[in-house]
């Protein structure tokens, strides 16, 4: 059973996502929430499996986000937002989320967000997520190494996390970073995630 805090300052926002919940047999809300120090309570009172949170929420909920973060141990943080633009999706990452799903999407994947990063993925509603596939396969710019490192940051894994799982150190991860962004000509990990999404590697 994956256990949920969900946190929304409008109650007509969160009687509909909890219906959307209810009906799945492997999710349940242990809570409710409608500011930032509710939902920071809640998640010292009930350590569930998820946060998921309107960022814009009174108190903040991108900081939030990034105080949760930089805790440990700490829920899996599921971003839900009316933003569908950048720079929301990226700075919520940035920040340490695990998932942003925009509120007109959440009717058919905010179930499927939820198991998703519980599984230790990372996940991006499709109305953001979707991207021209690039003109050459990845598979065929970048070595062994960097396409391992290129994967797993694009499933959501940070670098600690990459160096543990590679064997390699964190400075070498940064390393590969840098040069995937520059092969594939992009800013960010989100947009890595976008090229692993479009050539059908995730």
């Amino acid at each position: 059973m994956i256990r949920i805090v969900l946190a929304d300052d409008h109650a007509i926002v969160r009687t509909g996502f909890r219906a959307l919940i209810e009906e799945e047999p492997d999710l349940a809300i242990v809570a409710e929430c409608g500011n930032v120090d509710e939902a920071r309570a809640a998640v010292r009172t009930h350590a569930p499996d998820v946060l998921a949170l309107d960022i814009s929420m009174p108190g903040g909920g991108l900081t939030l986000v990034a105080e949760l973060a930089a805790s440990d141990p700490h829920p899996r943080l599921l971003v839900l937002s009316m933003h569908d633009r950048e720079p929301y999706p990226t700075e919520a990452l940035r920040r340490g989320a695990h998932g942003y799903v925009t509120k007109a999407a959440a009717t058919d994947e905010l179930a499927m967000a939820l198991r998703e990063i519980c599984a230790g993925r990372l996940y991006l509603s499709r109305d953001i997520a979707q991207v021209k596939p690039a003109t050459e396969s990845t598979a065929g710019m970048l070595s062994e190494r960097e396409h391992a490192v290129f994967l797993r940051l694009a499933r959501g894994m940070t670098p600690k996390q990459i160096a543990f799982d590679l064997g390699i150190s964190i400075k070498t991860v940064y390393l590969h970073r840098s040069m995937l962004r520059s092969k594939l000509g992009v800013r960010n990990d989100l947009e890595l995630h976008r090229v692993a999404v479009a050539q059908g590697l995730l």
